[in-house]
């Protein structure tokens, strides 16, 4: 990504295992909201605290990604922790596109949910603040779980609760269930043609 081109840029990790529309939904939401130029979409190497989720291999996921934003022109596909040895630590990313990026202005979009366990990543107090901490909020959560000094620390942004998970979408898989609509008809058929999760 030229440099020049991307001012604002979201960082969007997780396992995407596999993405679905709930994940892209809320991507968009951010980006909209907050005017980011691009947003990119990071697949976790060894996420530190799923060590024990059945994670299909890095390949499949990267191309589920790559074949689920196809299409908008904001998202983009990174490898960076894939490339990296070793657990996929927030701070590590971090540092490593601010030296790619020396002119962006680092957003790293995570779920509201984290924060209940954000003191347990590593540094956490140098991930605010090396970037904006951007924490998607749901409606019907309840802010009052979350650290108040942390809470005003991020930025808040809302985005609409849907239904849809990694975990029951591999789960219909297994049982032969339908899961179309869950995610881009695209990503459907990668895992069906490639009999992931069964």
């Amino acid at each position: 990504m030229p440099e020049s081109s991307c001012k604002r840029l979201g960082i969007f990790g997780g396992t995407f295992n596999p993405p679905h529309m709930a994940h892209l939904l809320a991507a968009e939401n951010v980006r909209d909201q907050l005017k980011l130029d691009k947003i990119l979409f990071i697949p976790a190497a060894i996420p530190p605290h799923k060590m024990r989720e059945e994670v299909i291999s890095a390949k499949h996921r990267l191309e589920m990604v790559r074949l689920a934003i196809k299409g908008n022109e904001y998202f983009e596909l990174s490898e960076i922790e894939l490339l990296r040895k070793g657990p996929s630590y927030t701070i590590d990313t971090i540092r490593s596109l601010k030296h790619t990026h020396p002119q962006c202005d680092l957003h790293f979009i995570m779920g509201i949910d984290l924060l209940m366990d954000f003191e347990t990543w590593k540094d956490p107090e140098k991930i605010l603040a090396e970037c904006k901490v951007v924490a998607m909020n749901r409606p019907g959560f309840d802010l009052a779980v979350i650290d108040k000094e942390l809470l005003a620390q991020v930025e808040l942004v809302n985005v609409p609760s849907i239904d849809i998970s990694s975990t029951n979408i591999r789960r219909r898989v297994k049982s032969g269930r339908s899961i179309k609509y869950l995610l881009p008809a695209a990503v459907e058929d990668y895992i069906r043609g490639n009999s992931i999760y069964v």
